[in-house]
């Protein structure tokens, strides 16, 4: 098949070279820095494996990208979403299916309103692998897998055909899910990364600056737990309301197979693939400030918390706890613009 990754970041790198190491398909990459790129990616892996892959093709056109792609895989933060879309659409080959690598963005809201009525898409509840990257273009760290993935799948006439082969590609066995909402509401990084920001910047303001950078994970406090049980409470209230299985999305709690704050923060810092990540701060004059420009902020606030807000106040469900920490970190990300 011939496969497009759309997206040169973390995770870009990772998909485009784990599939590629596997020499089954067609892979290309469409990037805004096709110069930066080597067609030969290598991907380090848990315990010391190594994979290496060869790029078919890198792009900085979505025309020359995906027209003749089968699978067009986003690996995109939400704000790039709509416009590449709108950049590939006219070039899409009938029957191609059009994905996200994670569906909290608002991929499928944008895809059906941009894309033909009879275009296949799929997005995954949560991303397939923790990703870094090493060297731009060259190398990069696949951190950690998922047991299995959850898929929602829309404008498709053979859903297991198309389950079968991601599964396939990403060697991991993948559930489908009864609708887009499963998979585009999420209680991992929206809520998770917003409690641990708030939890650990809610007194923060211009002018303010910090000794060291704490590790996001490694250091993971009661005080963000809490925040984090909190919100996903008020989600699972909501959810009641919206067309989604029961358990669908399983609590924070299940999820992560924990009984209270307590035990929800061990379990947090004691998982392997989150070690040694910094939470995301710059240097500045006399120590570090938070940084508003990373995904943390530019991604999890104005897209994946803010459909979970805008869904909540649309349904009349009480939010107090996502309503502080949303207001918080959007009136930061808008005082800094």
């Amino acid at each position: 098949m011939k496969i497009c990754i759309c997206g040169g970041g973390n995770l870009g790198h990772v998909v485009a070279g784990f599939v590629a190491a596997q020499k089954q398909h067609d892979i290309s990459v469409l990037t805004r820095h096709p110069e930066r790129w080597s067609k030969d990616l290598t991907i380090e892996a848990p315990r010391g494996t190594t994979f290496s892959g060869h790029l078919d093709g890198i792009f900085s056109e979505g025309k020359n990208a995906v027209e003749d792609a089968d699978i067009v895989l986003l690996c995109l933060p939400g704000y790039a979403i709509p416009q590449t879309l709108q950049e590939i659409r006219d070039f899409l080959k009938p029957g191609a299916a059009v994905g996200s690598v994670v569906s909290s963005t608002g991929f499928f809201f944008e895809a059906i309103d941009l894309l033909p009525s009879a275009q296949p898409l799929f997005g995954f509840q949560r991303v397939p692998f923790i990703a870094r990257t090493i060297e731009y273009g060259n190398s990069a760290r696949l951190m950690g897998y998922k047991d299995s993935l959850n898929m929602a799948v829309e404008h498709c006439e053979d859903p297991e055909s198309l389950r079968n082969t991601l599964a396939e590609i990403f060697k991991t066995p993948i559930n489908l899910l009864t609708s887009h909402y499963e998979a585009s509401i999420s209680n991992s990084n929206p809520l998770m990364h917003t409690s641990r920001l708030y939890s650990l910047w809610k007194d923060w303001h211009e002018g303010k600056v910090y000794a060291q950078v704490p590790l996001f994970y490694d250091d993971w406090t009661e005080e963000a737990a809490l925040l984090y049980i909190q919100m996903d409470n008020e989600l699972q209230a909501l959810l009641e309301l919206l067309p989604v299985r029961k358990g669908s999305i399983p609590s924070v709690l299940n999820y992560y197979e924990s009984n209270d704050a307590s035990s929800l923060a061990r379990k947090l810092r004691s998982i392997e693939a989150f070690k040694g990540i910094m939470a995301p701060m710059k240097k500045t004059e006399g120590g570090f400030v938070p940084d508003i420009s990373s995904r943390y902020f530019t991604e999890d606030f104005p897209y994946g918390l803010a459909l979970i807000y805008r869904l909540a106040h649309k349904n009349n469900v009480d939010t107090p706890v996502i309503d502080m920490i949303y207001n918080w970190g959007m009136n930061i990300i808008k005082t800094i613009r």
